[in-house]
């Protein structure tokens, strides 16, 4: 095919070099096919281990709000289950007080509810001796008895809480899990992409960190600790795959918006992905972020660009207008999250996927 991406190559090479992670994958596509797909570096710093490879898994972290969340609220508007502006005590009756009784569902997707972005709820909230997921009521009660940092809607604060509230309320339908596995199936996506992973998943995971609060290494075991203390599955973190399948998601959603049949309409992906005007401020869509000069997307796609990153190091970003979208699935959490050479590295890799297509 006519492109090399020899200049994206070089800045996934270059990071490698420079420690900014020890292992990448990238894939670059449009809504009908996949352009480029490849593994960079290795799946840590030591030079003896693995190398990296297209089928290489990793913690993809907050992807899960848009690759999991998002959609499974959009299905549920579309089926009238939900309502975007359902006030959020008509699914939740912990959520009161004057303060916060006129918060909807769009404002949690928004990021604009007055929550605050993140609390260390795993300290108090784990219970080591409990099955899986017994944490969510005390989560739960936790979030809604919160104060909130700002009035609602009167700024955006990327908030975890949001969406780890969004997640229960998708549950009270059906486990969180179960319902990404029977969306994926709607749609089409046969790559590994799944919460929880199995244990023979576990040789191709890219470790995360060395997490000094759980003592260990953590591979296969999701690196947000709140997600953790809730089981692994949570609305806001807990998906782990390939870039193949990241990739498949996003033409999914690219499909939809050329007019195709897919797990949701046109209408109201569009209405997910265009960026709410009414926040002061704020360049956040329902579930996703959208284009700014400054964003990780760098400055060449188009304002009608939505995307969304993980803090372990990965990011996705999808261009309608110019028909390209970018999977970047980096470790740059490990061994330490100190390490922030991916803010650097993720601009100047999307600048040059478009430097590349021309």
């Amino acid at each position: 095919m006519a492109q090399t991406f020899a200049a994206a190559r070089r800045v996934l090479a270059d990071a490698i070099a420079e420690r900014a992670f020890p292992a990448a994958t990238i894939e670059v596509g449009t809504a009908s096919q996949m352009l480029w797909r490849e593994a960079f570096g290795r799946l840590t710093f030591d030079a003896d281990a693995p190398s990296a490879s297209d089928d290489t898994i990793f913690d993809l972290a907050s992807l899960t709000k848009v690759l999991a969340t998002t959609p499974l609220v959009m299905q549920q508007v579309e089926r009238g289950a939900l309502g975007l502006d359902d006030f959020i005590a008509r699914y939740i009756d912990a959520w009161r007080g004057k303060d916060r009784v006129g918060v909807t569902l769009r404002d949690l997707l928004a990021h604009c509810s007055g929550l605050p972005s993140w609390r260390p709820f795993f300290r108090d909230l784990k219970d080591p001796s409990a099955s899986l997921g017994t944490g969510r009521a005390a989560y739960e009660a936790a979030i809604c008895t919160e104060p909130l940092e700002y009035a609602p809607r009167s700024q955006s604060i990327y908030s975890d809480l949001d969406f780890i509230l969004l997640g229960f309320i998708l549950e009270r339908g059906a486990p969180l899990d179960e319902r990404f596995t029977a969306m994926l199936a709607q749609m089409g996506v046969v790559e590994e992409i799944q919460f929880t992973p199995p244990a023979p998943w576990h040789a191709r995971i890219a470790p995360t960190e060395n997490d000094p609060w759980r003592g260990r290494l953590l591979v296969g075991e999701v690196q947000d600790e709140n997600a953790w203390a809730l089981g692994g599955i949570a609305g806001h973190a807990g998906l782990f795959g390939t870039v193949a399948a990241v990739g498949s998601c996003a033409r999914h959603l690219m499909q939809i918006l050329d007019g195709r049949t897919g797990v949701v309409t046109r209408s109201t992906l569009e209405t997910f992905v265009t960026r709410r005007a009414d926040v002061p401020g704020s360049s956040r869509a329902l579930g996703w972020d959208t284009m700014l000069p400054t964003s990780s997307c760098g400055t060449q796609m188009s304002t009608r660009a939505f995307g969304h990153t993980g803090f372990t190091g990965t990011s996705l970003w999808i261009d309608p207008e110019q028909d390209v979208y970018v999977a970047l699935l980096t470790n740059r959490v490990h061994l330490t999250r100190a390490n922030e050479a991916i803010k650097q590295v993720r601009p100047s890799v999307h600048d040059a996927v478009i430097e590349d297509l021309g």
